[in-house]
């Protein structure tokens, strides 16, 4: 459960950009780079 609750935060986190929470981006690729640097902005936080 501890890794679950970890993941669940992460998800609310990224939702607040809102490329990420609307998917403004129609390609995979685009939309999973966007991803990674959401999740690299965060990791630095």
């Amino acid at each position: 459960y501890k890794d679950r609750n970890m993941i669940e935060r992460f998800f609310s986190k990224i939702k607040h950009f809102r490329r990420i929470a609307t998917r403004y981006d129609k390609l995979a690729r685009n939309y999973l780079g966007f991803l990674n640097l959401v999740a690299a902005i965060k990791w630095l936080k």
